[in-house]
């Protein structure tokens, strides 16, 4: 079983970047899909990104995609969530995810899915403040 653990949350100001990593350990992703969602407080945790095992990448929405990059890593077995022009409405605490199913392409609507994916990090928690 993989572990995945995140790092790089903050406390930021609005317009500010960060960049989110999650490293694995126990098992090589590079077959895998992976993932990054999100829950704000009060919320249901929600879709942010994906990246399919061969760097094709699905997000959310059209305007989360013009702020927020998601790309990976294979060598350093990492996925990184590059996050500009934060917003205080951004504020959550950020999960990793990788799915289990090898050299795989979902539908659109599977990446959205938490059950896509099995392996999931502790989070880490990003506050944007205005």
């Amino acid at each position: 079983q993989v572990q995945l653990v995140e790092s790089g949350g903050g406390l930021v100001q609005a317009g500010a970047s960060l960049r989110l990593s999650c490293v694995a350990s126990g098992r090589s992703l590079s077959p895998n899909s992976l993932a990054w969602f999100r829950q704000a407080p009060g919320k249901e945790r929600e879709f942010v990104a994906a990246i399919s095992w061969i760097g094709r990448t699905t997000y959310s929405t059209d305007s989360l995609k013009g702020r927020f990059t998601i790309s990976r890593d294979n060598a350093e077995n990492t996925i990184y969530l590059q996050m500009n022009s934060l917003k205080p409405e951004d504020t959550a605490v950020y999960y990793c995810a990788a799915d289990r199913r090898t050299n795989y392409i979902y539908s659109e609507a599977q990446y959205f899915d938490e059950a896509t994916y099995a392996d999931w990090g502790q989070g880490t928690q990003v506050t944007v403040s205005s």
